[in-house]
Formats: structure tokens, C-alpha cells, sequence
């Protein structure tokens, strides 16, 4: 046996393949973000059955892409795969629906809970929270099997010390 080891598998090219092999003509851009993961953007004409319903798909991509470049180097850093700014788009349109739900909250005060979302969906209604004086959010562990966020009224602060 050799003891040679391969060289490790660049993400950009190794993405490029996973996906020349499923028959895809893709571009990918790469893009270095500071604070946040590395992101593979794509750029296709078949850009909806990349993305598959819900972004499935295109998890599955994210997921198997990021086993293998663990697998060659446990340090290596999580990459991001997003096709024409699928995933950001679903986010502003997930904060911007929840902001709505908000409203009913915040003049009602009675809780509301939110359909069930993936662990990635919910830290983006977390993170959209994390700073409203009014609403805050309640999920319960990631080992519950109920996978929702409630959201809820704050109590009301007295900061000018009446």
C-alpha cells in the first residue's frame, strides 16, 4: 500500500464536479464573508431543479459537499451552497413574514407559534428578535421533537425608574 495521501479537494472545484456529474452547466462564484461561513454561489439555467422544493436540494448539495471536505480535514470550515441568492431571498421573506405574525403579537400579547422549521430557519427568527424590546422568542431544545417557535410578548420594562 502507499502511504501517499491525495491532495486535499478545493470546495469551488469539488462542488464543480458533484454537480458536472448530476448534469449541471454551472458557474460558481466564491465568496468570502467576514464573520460568517464561506458561501458557493451557482449560477445555472436550471436553477429551480438545483434548488429542488423548499431548497432540499440544494441542502443536500451543502450537506454532502461540506461531509467531504470534513472528512479530509476535520478543521476545514463550513461552506454555504446557494444558488442565484436562493437562500437569502428565503430569508428575508421568512423574517418579513414573521414580523407580520409579530404585529398580532405585539397587540394582542398572547403567544403565537410558528409553523415547524428547520434548525437554520429558526436561528433566523431568533436572530431577528434577539434586540425587539416587545417580542421575544421561545423554542424548545433541539432535542425536543417538536421543532417551533413560539413567539412572545416582553414584560414591559421600567427604565426611567418611576
Amino acid at each position: 500500500m502507499s502511504t501517499e495521501t491525495q491532495p486535499k479537494a478545493n470546495a469551488k472545484e469539488l462542488l464543480d464536479t458533484m454537480l458536472g456529474y448530476l448534469g449541471f452547466v454551472v458557474q460558481i462564484e466564491e465568496i468570502e464573508s467576514d464573520g460568517s461561513n464561506p458561501t458557493l454561489q451557482i449560477y445555472t439555467e436550471e436553477a429551480d431543479r438545483l434548488i429542488g422544493r423548499d431548497g432540499e436540494t440544494l441542502d443536500a448539495i451543502q450537506f454532502l459537499l461540506n461531509r467531504v471536505l470534513q472528512a479530509q480535514d476535520a478543521d476545514a470550515p463550513k461552506w454555504v451552497v446557494d444558488c442565484e441568492m436562493y437562500r437569502s431571498m428565503r430569508e428575508d421573506k421568512i423574517v418579513h413574514h414573521v414580523r407580520l405574525l409579530a404585529e398580532r403579537v405585539r397587540i394582542s400579547g398572547r403567544p403565537l407559534q410558528l409553523e415547524p422549521m428547520n434548525s437554520y430557519e429558526r436561528r433566523i427568527v431568533h436572530e431577528a428578535f434577539k434586540d425587539d424590546p416587545q417580542i421575544g422568542t421561545w423554542s424548545p431544545s433541539d432535542s425536543a421533537r417538536i421543532k417551533q417557535i413560539t413567539l412572545i410578548r416582553r414584560p414591559a420594562t421600567n427604565e426611567a425608574g418611576a
